[in-house]
């Protein structure tokens, strides 16, 4: 059987957190790479794209890179990816147009200065850029990517990853919203053997009872999750963009409440090796 896999490069949200209380988990922010066949994919490029690239080597490498939306958070560690800058390297970057703007058009947008001093030109692999939109099915190889529409400010793309029968599904900045975006979140996640959702704050701190409120902030909690993933039959769940502020032992009593409802849960974990 052909071989599905992934590994968590970054996992905390908003910014990178490094320092003595993220050591277990991580610092970096959003990038996960997902192994599936012959083909490797790469889930957003924040400060996780770098040591995922140091790992990865100069090359040469072929890899599609596959943008859920364009927050900082989720495109910084472009420039610092060291692949990038081998000719021999193949890139195809897909990602949902913004107000108009393709892929490429956004991406270049935040290497411009005054906030960063090189262009998108001094990028030397080869680069495809091509737009996806919610709920398209996409072929690589023996794998099939599936995305959705997930409630976040400015919008953000979940996608589903399908080999063999086996099936990881990645639903990062999320909020619940009661309603259609939450059916549309289960039924994309039905079935799947790792469900890997946004929850980033506990339901005292969304509700403004610690802190301001956070709702409309676009992310969700361990009990939304929960009710995903049992909903939708689920085997395993994984809790993903970790608060920068909250260290591990917070983040694993956390895990440890949510066992509570679904034992099969766990925190998304920089360097993870998980074969499905």
């Amino acid at each position: 059987m052909s071989r599905l896999a992934f590994r968590f490069w970054g996992v905390r949200g908003s910014l990178p957190s490094a320092g003595a209380k993220t050591v277990r988990y991580g610092g970096n922010t959003p990038c996960l790479e997902v192994r599936a066949g012959d083909e490797l994919f790469i889930v957003d490029m924040g400060s996780g794209l770098r040591p995922l690239g140091e790992a990865l080597g100069f090359g040469p490498h072929a890899a599609t890179v596959l943008m859920t939306h364009y927050h900082y958070d989720h495109v910084q560690g472009l420039p610092f990816f060291g692949p990038m800058y081998n000719p021999k390297n193949r890139f195809a970057i897909y990602g949902p147009p913004y107000e108009g703007k393709p892929v490429r058009e956004v991406l270049a947008g935040q290497m411009v200065r005054p906030y960063f001093p090189v262009g998108l030109e001094v990028i030397q692999a080869q680069l495809d850029f091509r737009d996806v939109l919610p709920e398209q099915t996409l072929k690589f190889g023996e794998a099939t990517v599936r995305t959705t529409a997930l409630n976040h400010p400015g919008g953000s793309l979940g996608y589903r990853f399908e080999l063999g029968g086996k099936a990881i599904c990645y639903c990062t900045d999320v909020e619940h919203d009661g309603g259609a975006g939450d059916a549309r979140v289960e039924a994309f996640a039905r079935g799947a053997d790792w469900f890997i959702i946004d929850a980033m704050y506990t339901p005292d701190e969304y509700l403004g009872k610690v802190g301001g409120s956070k709702r409309g902030f676009g992310h969700s909690t361990p009990e939304f999750a929960v009710k995903v993933a049992k909903s939708a039959g689920v085997k395993n769940l994984i809790l993903c963009h970790h608060d920068p502020s909250r260290g591990d032992d917070a983040l694993e009593a956390i895990v440890a409440n949510t066992r509570e409802e679904f034992p099969a849960t766990t925190a998304a974990r920089e360097l993870e090796l998980i074969e499905v």
